[in-house]
């Protein structure tokens, strides 16, 4: 849950065809080349003069309109749009009061166009959208859902066109003489057009993980471990400026509903004292691959910090519960991170996604996000679907990242070994005083793998002994590995149901299990996870 900002991965790779984001963060990792300006002063490299809010980048567009009647910016994609199949835009914008003059509206308008005809506005369709004046936010123009306009009125809707070639942006209208200075940063738009086939991906349908908060009362501590201890010096990281607690005023369940409470409330801990509460849960199951789907409502206000997210399970956070299990090797971001939703009460619309790793961390530029406007009034789907190559991720089945790194090492993709799930709400010092409760409300959790209905689908480890097979009331793991940490052990039927998951401790590589009385007779895949390995074996009972 680190902060993060700029941009996001451009080039990702499916069966040896190519799919292409269009993008540009202005630091040199976008793809576009093309940027012209149409009667406007222009610069593609200007320091941010106003780092703060939702963007922190180092670098923007400076978009300088002096009064011309029909000044705006562009750039050629070099192919047709697949608006069709995808159609929305973003863009961050940043208007400065004191660079207008006259009356004119404040907003921008994205157009796209022909650019291959001698008059490409006569192709022309039209998004237009208000802004706010001294402020970073983010602008979305979806051509399937947005109003549009078509110069020509008999053109088809845009989502029924393929002749778009060419954005163009426009800030407080055209056919005026007044001026206007704004500053554009993180322009992106995702084009599969050359997605053909895709590759085969493995189906998460199984699911093997979940809490349905159905019990009232405190959280269900065979799940959930509450991170509590401070790991900073007196303090969390990010400035945070809460106690996380273990206590029902902080995390409780209800009516179906798991609330994480944050309060304004003067609480001593550890020798600190401070001026908020709040939760934040530990998972007490890791995994490696799947999907996961969180169902939840968001709180609001500025300086309220909701998220759900991963660590890797091999982190050495004080006081985290994997660590405090003797699995602590890595410390972050060696560990790995993925964001599946971030959400700033500055932005109160905006939910964000993203992913720290060594090769990109803090400040990440592997990030991406969408505006949701119910984000703290109703229930949505955060969704992560995390395959062995790419991260994947969803508000309610709408992509808005992937994380897709061209070369996989230590570096960009810790993602080959076991997450674990937290939630948490945390407090910035940006908090406002009147500030004095509000919650994330998450309705369930589900965590879903692969079916393993076919020996094809598993690596087995030849090394690797188990007995007796068939197993009755006790068994024996042979790792061939001296160990002396703790090892999950998941039983999955010929389904790939969840039977039963033990923890157990090895001795001289020894595993022995006892009282399997409840796992009842039949053909059992057997996970076993440890710290650095994970191996399977099929057994009958």
């Amino acid at each position: 849950m680190k902060i993060l900002y700029p941009l996001l991965v451009s080039i990702l790779l499916y069966n040896n065809c190519l799919a292409q984001t269009i993008q540009d963060n202005f630091e040199g990792n976008g793809n576009i080349t093309t940027w012209f300006g149409d009667n406007c002063a222009i610069s593609t490299n200007l320091n941010n003069p106003h780092q703060n809010g939702i963007n922190v980048s180092s670098k923007v567009l400076e978009y300088d309109d002096t009064g011309s009647q029909y000044a705006n910016i562009r750039f050629d994609a070099g192919r047709n749009l697949n608006i069709p199949n995808y159609s929305t835009f973003s863009i961050k914008i940043y208007v400065p009061s004191s660079s207008i003059t006259g009356t004119s509206p404040n907003q921008i308008s994205l157009k796209l166009q022909d650019g291959n005809l001698p008059s490409p506005w006569s192709s022309q369709c039209e998004i237009i959208k208000p802004i706010l004046l001294n402020q970073w936010q983010t602008v979305t123009f979806d051509f399937a859902l947005d109003p549009y306009l078509n110069f020509d009125a008999s053109s088809p809707a845009p989502t029924r066109r393929a002749d778009f070639n060419r954005v163009v942006l426009q800030v407080n209208g055209e056919n005026n003489n007044d001026q206007v200075i704004a500053y554009i940063d993180n322009f992106y738009y995702f084009d599969s057009t050359f997605i053909s086939p895709p590759i085969q991906r493995p189906i998460y349908n199984r699911l093997v993980w979940s809490d349905e908060f159905n019990t009232n009362g405190a959280i269900d501590n065979t799940k959930w471990f509450h991170q509590t201890q401070l790991p900073n010096g007196g303090s969390w990281y990010n400035g945070e400026i809460q106690h996380y607690t273990n206590r029902t005023a902080n995390s409780v369940v209800n009516n179906g509903v798991l609330s994480i409470i944050a309060k304004k409330e003067t609480f001593t801990n550890q020798g600190h004292t401070k001026q908020y509460t709040s939760a934040r849960l530990n998972s007490k199951f890791a995994f490696t691959y799947g999907k996961v789907e969180v169902r939840a409502k968001l709180p609001t206000g500025v300086g309220t910090w909701p998220a759900i997210w991963t660590l890797g399970k091999n982190i050495t956070e004080s006081g985290a519960y994997w660590q405090t299990q003797g699995f602590g090797t890595a410390s972050w971001p060696a560990c790995g991170e993925i964001d599946i939703m971030e959400h700033w009460g500055n932005n109160q619309n905006f939910v964000q996604s993203a992913t720290h790793t060594p090769s990109s961390s803090g400040n990440t530029v592997n990030h991406g996000g969408q505006t949701i406007t119910t984000a703290s009034t109703k229930f949505h789907v955060y969704t992560l679907e995390w395959f062995p190559d790419e991260l994947v991720f969803s508000v309610d089945s709408v992509v808005h990242f992937i994380y897709h790194p061209n070369v996989k090492n230590s570096s960009t993709w810790p993602f080959n070994a076991a997450q674990y799930m937290l939630f948490n709400l945390a407090i910035q010092p940006s908090i406002t005083s009147g500030f004095q409760q509000d919650s994330m409300n998450i309705d369930y959790i589900r965590i879903y793998q692969s079916s393993l209905t076919s020996l094809e689908e598993i690596q087995f480890d030849k090394d690797l002994i188990v007995y007796p097979n068939p197993f009755t009331d006790n068994l024996t793991i042979d790792l061939n590995k001296d160990l002396n940490s703790t090892v999950q052990i998941d039983f999955l039927d010929i389904t790939g149901k969840l039977i039963r998951s033990i923890s157990a401790t090895s001795s001289k590589g020894l595993l022995k299990l006892t009282n399997l009385t409840t796992v009842p007779k039949g053909i059992y895949f057997i996970n076993i996870l440890g710290k650095d390995f994970s191996k399977t074996v099929k057994l009958l009972k």
